[in-house]
């Protein structure tokens, strides 16, 4: 049943269009992303389905009587209420009726002429009450709250003391505990940590209403969308599936209308050579005929393709094997009344070419550990080393490393001498064009400034880049583009990142910041994630086996008790727990070095049981392409565990 729907919406701001004809239909329970670049009027076109803006013309149909919640991408409250007293609002009309069915109940235990009456009433809003939710909506405040990672203190602190964050967080549970139809969601995966995105992607995934979602978060939207609206160029072209499924088929899209292009082009070009050869000569009259035809010709015109940044970063300074290394390493700050410690690290080291990525809850100490490297900030105990022939590149959260006084060209200009043409060609690169040039960094865009920060880091030729949060404020487009900027680079990389694609895109290993410490992990993301839910599910294990063996359990025998089930060790860092210090530093690279090789054997053995189960699966729908291409990657995998023991056999020896 359909929820909204948009017929030739337009929208322009004084001569500048934003879009044309914009037509749509969404149904119950649909997840639509809405995608573009910055600029595209994607927050225009929310505001306008919100109620906020008035299209130029078309017209917008919903479903009557349709609830429906939006959440700007910044938020703001008039009022001085708690946190916790601004969620209640949300359930006005629910505790009206409880203050009523309390009143009731003390009415009916006074003797009362009107007791029948009263008892009517009585059972239409006890009936009311529970199909609102009565009996939960503290519950399920507290359930929000403590999701969107709102500590227990902060419930009861003033809107008006919040930052621009919590603010944001503040609007997002309150537009999901209202509970609406349609959900409208302007980046509401700002300023959220890795826990609070996983918690709000399957509160998302899970709720049965209908949502309209901007969002540069892909790893997010492939998790919860199920279509992709993609308003670039004025208008809305409609993709089914996640993100990941869109990228493909408007790569399919693209495509093929090229190739419709091309063959127009090349039958115009013969039919125009045929004619310049023959107008003159005994075949005029068929020319003359298919130059009439080619005349009225309906011109197809060539797919326009979105702006790219245009990205190179090497360098030609080569490192020594060993990027980085640390040794009991503690990191926090001084203060004047003492040291405040954020968390202890293993001993860590980053070989030539490897991609670290740091991932962490907001306030862990991601970003004071990058100042840490760069001698910024002092350790509070312990060494940090950087290896020999290291350049460092460094890209920081806030844009600090740009003077907000020059302008962009200016700002080129500082970082590397160069003529005045030769930098507004370079700029082009990063899409500043024509008098962008001459914007003060003051003046930019949160996304501008991030583009002129990665300008400069590509002049610096270092070997070793560290990025704090690179991809904030970038487009899906910039962010691919700096993906594969990244890939192709030839030097050593450490960020801290939020982006979750971006992670899986790019990182051999990841460094988790958690409870006061860190632990290091081989491989991307997504293999983090898995380790994690082994982890768990051991856990789990030895929690259930632990239970049957209490006394008068499943587990015991007369009374007795047996001996608890261990589950399987978690692999961890021996230099962690300081196992490790009392031997030479190439002994104690030697054990790294066989620990690394025996996790990545277990994701690898992990990897090659699940291609077999879905061997099974492909030979069971006889699914011919996944049974070829299944079959290779079975035997790639299990050439590369073979390697793996190989080397484990080399360094174990």
């Amino acid at each position: 049943m359909s929820v909204l729907s948009l017929f030739k919406l337009n929208k322009s701001f004084n001569i500048f269009p934003v879009f044309k004809d914009v037509s749509f239909q969404l149904n119950d329970g649909e997840k639509a992303a809405l995608v573009g670049v910055n600029g595209a009027g994607k927050s225009t076109l929310m505001r306008i389905i919100a109620g906020e803006e008035r299209a130029d013309s078309g017209e917008i149909v919903m479903r009557r009587g349709l609830k429906m919640a939006y959440l700007p991408q910044e938020a703001t409250f008039d009022s001085d209420k708690t946190l916790y007293n601004e969620m209640l609002t949300v359930f006005e009309e629910v505790r009206a009726m409880q203050a009523e069915i309390s009143h009731l109940e003390q009415a009916m235990s006074q003797p009362s002429d009107n007791f029948d009456a009263l008892l009517e009433r009585y059972g239409e809003l006890i009936h009311r009450f529970e199909l609102t939710g009565g009996y939960d909506y503290e519950t399920r405040i507290s359930q929000i709250l403590t999701g969107l990672n709102f500590e227990r203190e902060m419930w009861d602190m003033p809107l008006t003391k919040f930052s621009g964050g919590q603010k944001t967080r503040a609007a997002l549970a309150r537009a999901l505990l209202a509970g609406p139809e349609l959900l409208l969601l302007d980046e509401p995966t700002n300023h959220l940590d890795l826990n609070t995105l996983e918690w709000l992607e399957n509160f998302l995934a899970a709720w049965s209403g209908t949502i309209i979602i901007i969002s540069h978060d892909r790893f997010f939207l492939d998790r919860v969308v199920t279509r992709v609206l993609d308003l670039s160029f004025g208008s809305v072209e409609d993709y089914p599936g996640n993100y990941t499924k869109y990228m493909g088929l408007r790569e399919e899209r693209f495509q093929r209308a090229m190739n419709v292009y091309e063959a127009q082009q090349e039958h115009i070009l013969k039919t125009e050579e045929f004619i310049r050869r023959f107008k003159a000569g005994q075949r005029s009259k068929e020319a003359r005929g298919r130059q009439k035809v080619l005349n009225r010709l309906d011109r197809v015109h060539r797919p326009k393709e979105k702006d790219k940044l245009h990205l190179s970063l090497q360098t030609d300074l080569r490192s020594g094997r060993l990027a980085l290394a640390t040794e009991e390493l503690e990191v926090g700050y001084r203060l004047k009344t003492g040291s405040q410690s954020l968390f202890k690290a293993p001993d860590l080291e980053i070989q030539r070419q490897e991609r670290v990525a740091i991932i962490g809850p907001n306030g862990s100490g991601k970003s004071t550990f990058l100042k840490t490297i760069m001698g910024e900030i002092s350790p509070l105990n312990g060494i940090v080393e950087l290896g020999p022939n290291i350049k460092v590149g460094y890209y920081a959260q806030s844009h600090e490393g740009l003077n907000f006084k020059n302008t962009v060209l200016e700002e080129i200009l500082w970082a590397e001498p160069m003529t005045e043409g030769a930098a507004r060609n370079f700029l082009g690169r990063f899409l500043f064009s024509g008098d962008d040039v001459y914007k003060k960094v003051s003046d930019l865009s949160g996304g501008e400034r991030s583009r002129v920060a990665l300008a400069k880091l590509t002049l610096t030729k270092a070997n070793f880049l560290i990025l704090d949060e690179p991809t904030n404020h970038l487009d899906i487009n910039a962010r691919e583009a700096l993906e594969d900027l990244l890939s192709e680079y030839n030097g050593t990389l450490l960020m801290v990142s939020h982006d979750r694609y971006f992670i899986d895109a790019l990182a051999t290993q990841v460094w988790a910041v958690g409870n006061g410490t860190m632990t290091f992990h081989l491989g991307n993301y997504t293999d983090y994630l898995e380790w994690l839910n082994k982890a768990k599910d051991r856990e789990q294990e030895q929690s259930r086996q632990q239970a049957k063996v209490q006394p008068g359990g499943a587990g015991s025998k007369n009374g007795t008790t047996a001996k608890p089930v261990q589950a399987a060790p978690v692999p961890v860092n021996p230099a962690a727990n300081g196992s490790l210090k009392t031997i030479g530093k190439e002994e104690r690279q030697r054990l790294r070095k066989i620990i690394q090789i025996e996790e990545a054997i277990s994701q690898k053995e992990t990897r090659l049981v699940k291609i077999g189960e879905e061997l099974n699966q492909a030979g069971e729908k006889q699914d011919l392409d996944a049974l070829g291409r299944l079959g290779l990657e079975y035997q790639q995998v299990q050439g590369e565990i073979e390697q793996l023991y190989a080397d484990w056999g080399v360094l174990t020896g």
